[in-house]
């Protein structure tokens, strides 16, 4: 399997995945990220991305207040926008702006990142993905097109019931 926890699998994927690496890489993110466990999560990394998809990433953040700061003072050359919002009880940060032709996502929670659901569902959707195969693969792009996100995407081809926790099964 992948090790989606590094980027060099990007270098060898699809073009997408390929500009991902270079923007990713002249910026530094992941370098100044570093600190907290930084993993690309999301569509891009399991290759069932969109046009306009972005770059989410995932961090651990045990003092919200320093990470606001650290992005404030690190990113301030992008046109940040950062809000705080609680998710299962979980305060976070959601950090959004633009690299280039991605818009970028980080999102910050107090757990380890290899523990936080959008990493656990990329792993859960990637296992599908391989075992499913292609034509199941463009059935999930075409429900995203359509504009529907991905874990509900999953659910309807799968007929999960509760995607969001249903895949965390897999």
């Amino acid at each position: 399997m992948i090790d989606f926890t590094k980027l060099d699998y990007l270098k060898e994927g699809n073009s997408r995945q390929r500009r991902a690496f270079e923007v990713l890489t002249k910026y530094k993110i992941f370098e100044k990220l570093k600190y907290y466990s930084p993993i690309l999560a999301g569509t891009v990394p399991i290759e069932i991305d969109i046009e306009g998809s972005d770059l989410d990433i995932i961090c651990e953040v045990k003092d919200k207040a320093k990470f606001e700061t650290f992005l404030i003072q690190n990113l301030s050359e992008f046109d940040l926008k950062i809000e705080k919002i609680t998710i299962s009880e979980e305060n976070s940060i959601i950090c959004n702006f633009k690299l280039e032709e991605f818009p970028i996502e980080i999102f910050a929670q107090n757990q380890p990142t290899i523990i936080q659901n959008a990493y656990r569902h990329m792993i859960a959707e990637y296992k599908i993905l391989q075992e499913k195969g292609e034509t199941f693969k463009q059935k999930i792009i075409d429900l995203k097109k359509k504009g529907i996100k991905t874990e509900v995407a999953f659910g309807m081809l799968l007929g999960l019931e509760n995607p969001y926790e249903d895949l965390l099964k897999f």
